[in-house]
């Protein structure tokens, strides 16, 4: 007996942006970097380094690029645009994603909340905040965020959902 498209049955979508756990995830995400970024700002001597780890110290500065301080010399307004764009893409795909399950919405909603993270701190400084800064011995790397881990660690959860999972529900 053939179906009939009543019967058919639509692809089961991983939980989206506006699931408990996508909601829970993203929010989350943005409180804790908020707050991070809110003490750091207020008990940090802006550029001086206090040793935290053996390989991470505190060291408070105001990023006008992106990743890596990419583009300070950009108009804050083209990030914040591009930022806003980039994060919609990011809730597009999401939304319409069928596979990864649970692991896969918590990837893009880390990305999600990182993006609205940094994407708060340009609109209200016209900068984002930095304050972790990732060195080996006297060889720094690079100064980051709480939205920055966010929004390495959404894509690696991804990359391991779709690569090494085939997009299994999870």
């Amino acid at each position: 007996m053939s179906e009939t498209p009543s019967e058919t049955t639509v692809a089961a979508r991983i939980p989206g942006p506006f699931s408990a756990l996508g909601l829970s995830v993203m929010a989350l995400t943005i409180v804790i970097d908020q707050i991070s970024k809110w003490i750091a700002d207020a008990n940090l001597v802006y550029q001086q380094g206090v040793e935290f780890l053996p390989f991470v110290a505190l060291y408070r500065v105001n990023n006008t690029g992106i990743a890596f301080s990419l583009g300070n010399s950009a108009d804050s307004l083209i990030l914040i645009v591009l930022t806003a764009i980039v994060t919609g893409i990011v809730l597009y795909v999401w939304r319409g994603s069928t596979d990864g399950g649970r692991l896969a919405t918590t990837g893009f909603a880390l990305i999600a909340g990182g993006a609205v993270g940094n994407l708060i701190d340009r609109v209200w400084h016209g900068h984002v905040i930095d304050f972790l800064y990732l060195h080996w011995g006297e060889r720094g790397f690079f100064v980051f965020n709480l939205a920055d881990v966010a929004l390495t660690l959404g894509p690696i959860l991804l990359a391991w959902v779709f690569l090494f999972q085939g997009g299994k529900k999870g």
